[in-house]
């Protein structure tokens, strides 16, 4: 949190604004509820791994904002990006090895796309700031 001088009180994060990360903390949260299940079948292995995918797009996105530089937050960004097409991948997997079900794939899938265009949209808009 930041501090604000003038009224004394704590502030939002700059991340907490944004609409991308928003859209990445309720993915999210419906990717690792899917952890949860492979979770409870046994799966613990397959469930690190999608929790692990789960967390890492929302924290790039936030770590993205810590910094002044354009450099630094569009390269955090990609990281994001690339993350989604590493989740997009597991959830084929896991589709594959019959641990979700195709409507949960495809929903996560198109998620994850319409995520990966928005971050890399975000990304671009930071050039002409």
């Amino acid at each position: 949190m930041v501090y604000n001088e003038n009224t004394g009180n704590m502030t939002k994060f700059r991340f907490e604004d944004l609409e991308i990360w928003k859209f990445a903390i309720d993915l999210g949260l419906s990717i690792m509820e899917t952890a949860d299940e492979m979770d409870e079948r046994k799966f613990w292995r397959f469930a690190d791994q999608t929790r692990g995918v789960a967390m890492s797009i929302s924290n790039n996105i936030a770590e993205s904002t810590g910094t002044n530089r354009i450099g630094e937050q569009q390269q955090l960004l990609r990281y994001a990006r690339r993350e989604c097409f590493e989740a997009a991948n597991i959830v084929i997997l896991l589709h594959k090895k019959d641990l979700i079900s195709e409507s949960k794939k495809d929903q996560i899938k198109s998620s994850l796309s319409i995520l990966s265009r928005k971050i890399y949209n975000y990304s671009n808009s930071l050039e002409k700031l």
